[in-house]
């Protein structure tokens, strides 16, 4: 690649129209390796398939009835390639999806797409033919990076991580040209990438497998995220400047690789729900239980998240944080006994009751200081008669 190359201006919306071919919709190929279908594994050939999923998942409707309503945007230019002697659309193909579903009755019937307004036979005939460059996907990576990637038409986090993954891989651009072209300061590039790699390394050693969630949705934000986590990336052998590379955990970490995905995610066959409901707060539990063995030992048991905690801190953090928080809520309580005790006996016995149990308390720890006391007394008379 060379320096001109790797600088070259992202293309501008008037320079996109000004160099456009009118192309036959027909002749117009949907394109499988679009990010928005990451996961699905389709091939050029399964042109009704990759529709299908883009009518039923990625909301085709909605520009269906933009463009039933108000035409094609003669501005919005399609980007093409040409591959397998075909012309592959590579940027707009929802686009391309709503036109071809708006003019063809047979594709409609194929992917069985119900609700698509009727056209006129002139409002047709004026969507038989698009705005296309045609053009390498090398050349236009930047541009479609940056609306997509962190611009006005984000894709979703696994689509970002497969298109930057594309343009790392195949085309040989640095994850660091990636970030500064597309306008990336929190290293989101960098993140998405080892996730996916991750993800990747573990569906191919077999540790884990997107058809075996327990649930129906793939949540890539967990696996992304997680990794950022310093007890999350120790237990899978990776740091914060690490795992950057197609195979990023060492193979001694795969298994633990495999426990962390099933954490995240479950297993409908092992009939595991995942231990991961929300990103926030769980992640940070689960990056604090795995920092310990004890931690560890209890989530692999099949214990819930919260107990696991408590396992990985231990009696003495457990002791600390009862009594911190017996103290906050005691403080508070003594603060409302003036405008909120009104001679309820109830309250004075609860309060008896507290009493009661500091003064236990108290006691046993007293007992346990003195005893800790005398032994360390008789230790150093030990030694001065040595």
């Amino acid at each position: 690649m060379t320096k001109k190359e790797s600088t070259k201006k992202t293309p501008s919306v008037e320079h996109s129209v000004s160099d456009s071919t009118p192309i036959d919709v027909i002749d117009l190929y949907l394109d499988p390796n679009n990010p928005r279908l990451a996961g699905k594994h389709l091939s050029l050939e399964e042109q009704p398939e990759i529709l299908r999923v883009l009518w039923q998942e990625r909301a085709v409707n909605e520009l269906v009835a933009s463009i039933a309503s108000n035409g094609y945007w003669q501005h919005e230019v399609l980007f093409a390639t040409r591959e397998a002697g075909k012309i592959v659309v590579i940027e707009g193909n929802r686009r391309l999806a709503a036109v071809k579903l708006l003019t063809d009755e047979n594709i409609r019937a194929k992917v069985k797409a119900s609700g698509v307004p009727s056209l006129s036979a002139e409002a047709k005939k004026r969507l038989k033919k698009l705005p296309v460059i045609v053009c390498s996907r090398r050349d236009v990576w930047d541009y479609i990076g940056f609306k997509h990637v962190n611009g006005p038409q984000n894709w979703d986090s696994i689509a970002k991580a497969q298109y930057i993954a594309r343009v790392h891989n195949d085309y040989g651009i640095s994850l660091n040209e990636i970030a500064s072209t597309i306008g990336d300061q929190n290293n989101t590039v960098k993140r998405l990438y080892r996730g996916l790699m991750v993800l990747e390394q573990a569906e191919k050693s077999g540790v884990f497998s997107r058809d075996d969630l327990y649930g129906p949705r793939f949540s890539y934000s967990h696996l992304w995220t997680g990794l950022g986590y310093a007890g999350i990336q120790k237990f899978v052998g990776l740091t914060a400047e690490t795992g950057f590379t197609s195979h990023p955990v060492p193979k001694s970490k795969l298994n633990n690789l495999g426990d962390l995905l099933l954490w995240l995610y479950g297993s409908k066959q092992q009939g595991k729900q995942p231990i991961i409901r929300s990103q926030n707060p769980d992640l940070r539990t689960l990056d604090e239980v795995v920092r310990t063995e004890r931690g560890i030992s209890s989530l692999k048991a099949g214990l819930p998240l919260d107990t696991s905690l408590k396992a990985s801190r231990g009696d003495e953090r457990l002791l600390k944080d009862a009594m911190w928080f017996a103290e906050w809520k005691l403080r508070e309580a003594a603060g409302l006994v003036v405008t909120g005790y009104h001679g309820e006996p109830d309250l004075l016995s609860t309060a008896s009751k507290v009493k009661l149990l500091s003064e236990s308390i108290y006691t046993s720890m007293e007992e346990k200081t003195a005893s800790s006391g005398d032994g360390k007394e008789s230790s150093k008379r030990r030694q001065r008669a040595k």
